[in-house]
């Protein structure tokens, strides 16, 4: 990832350097280079320094290389020619009228695919009990979508009956990325969903200091629900999905917590497992495998947030008001700017 990021970088450069047959802006390039180390010192920098030899002289930075747009591009590519097409339509910089400059003006995306064809395969390794995992992508959820390759999630559906996938953090930020965007533009439909939560975090959220979190305290948990309970809402009625909330069994748990979270999800038409794995293995998980196992044979029907073909802004309010159940959204004169640019390029059909 970072050597076909910073291959794309250095043809940038070198072509401005020749001549500069597209009349890029240095001032208006977008593309950073990137290096596998969180390194704040590096980003931003004042490079091509030295005299005429060694290069133009610009404003640079450095990007961490999992949040580099290859990342992302790698993780939504179904093949190397899929890859290779969308490794093209990167966009690096402007030109002084503000024409967008992509990878494939510079012809870099053949060499950058070449770079990348083994990273293309996803990574075979097992759990402690020998059950295969493939470990593929990490595309940073804060500026991508979080979540790991289509094509390792292709090839576990081709290997096993039942496949099981982590679809980022949270049913807001993570789930909402991988249904509107991951599942989208891949065609997959998941089953089933698993939310994650443990009574530690739904007291912490109640209000309990992280030091008293090992105490019994109801009304704190109590407090605390409407938080995982909204997430269970985001998945069964805003995306139309069967799920199961999965609690993560600490050894301070007590019986009366474990049964409040219950009673709260049967309310809403979901049942509760628990979660023993760090202490039993996969013993710890049998109920809640059957569980799984018994959802994937309900219907679903996956609604996703916003139509594709919505305008930019509408699809931010969709968000905004059906998973973050705000009011509205307000964009700057700057975002109204720059989406109205984005839909002036074609790209208002994109998920977001």
């Amino acid at each position: 990832i970072g050597a076909a990021n910073n291959l794309l970088a250095a043809m940038l450069d070198n072509h401005i350097f020749q001549g500069n047959a597209l009349q890029i802006d240095s001032r208006r390039i977008v593309w950073k280079r990137a290096v596998d180390m969180n390194d704040r010192q590096l980003r931003y920098v004042t490079d091509g320094l030295g005299g005429r030899v060694n290069g133009v002289p610009r404003e640079d930075g450095f990007d961490i290389t999992v949040a580099s747009e290859v990342m992302a591009v790698l993780c939504l590519s179904k093949d190397i020619d899929d890859l290779k097409a969308r490794l093209a339509r990167i966009i690096v910089a402007y030109t002084r009228d503000e024409r967008p400059i992509t990878a494939g003006d510079l012809k870099a995306q053949g060499a950058m695919a070449a770079l990348l064809k083994d990273a293309l395969k996803p990574n075979l390794v097992q759990t402690l009990e020998h059950t295969p995992a493939l470990i593929h992508g990490g595309p940073f959820a804060n500026i991508a979508h979080g979540c790991n390759s289509v094509t390792a999630t292709r090839m576990a559906l081709k290997l096993g009956d039942y496949i099981i996938t982590e679809a980022g953090f949270g049913a807001d930020l993570g789930a909402e990325k991988f249904l509107d965007i991951k599942c989208r533009m891949s065609g997959l439909r998941p089953s089933a969903v698993v939310i994650v939560a443990t009574v530690r975090a739904l007291k912490h959220h109640g209000g309990v200091a992280k030091a008293d979190l090992g105490n019994e305290d109801l009304t704190a948990l109590e407090a605390g629900l409407p938080n995982l309970l909204q997430h269970v809402e985001n998945i069964t009625k805003g995306f139309g999905l069967p799920a199961v909330v999965a609690i993560n069994r600490f050894p301070t748990d007590t019986e009366a917590e474990l049964q409040l979270i219950e009673e709260k999800c049967k309310a809403l038409g979901v049942n509760v497992a628990l979660s023993e794995v760090w202490a039993k293995g996969g013993e710890g998980a049998v109920k809640l495998a059957e569980e799984v196992v018994r959802l994937c044979e309900e219907p679903s029907n996956l609604q996703f947030c916003y139509e594709e073909n919505d305008p930019i802004e509408e699809k931010l309010r969709k968000i905004v008001q059906k998973i973050y159940r705000g009011i509205d959204v307000e964009l700057t004169p700057a975002a109204k700017k720059q989406a109205a640019q984005f839909e002036a390029m074609g790209f208002g059909g994109l998920p977001i």
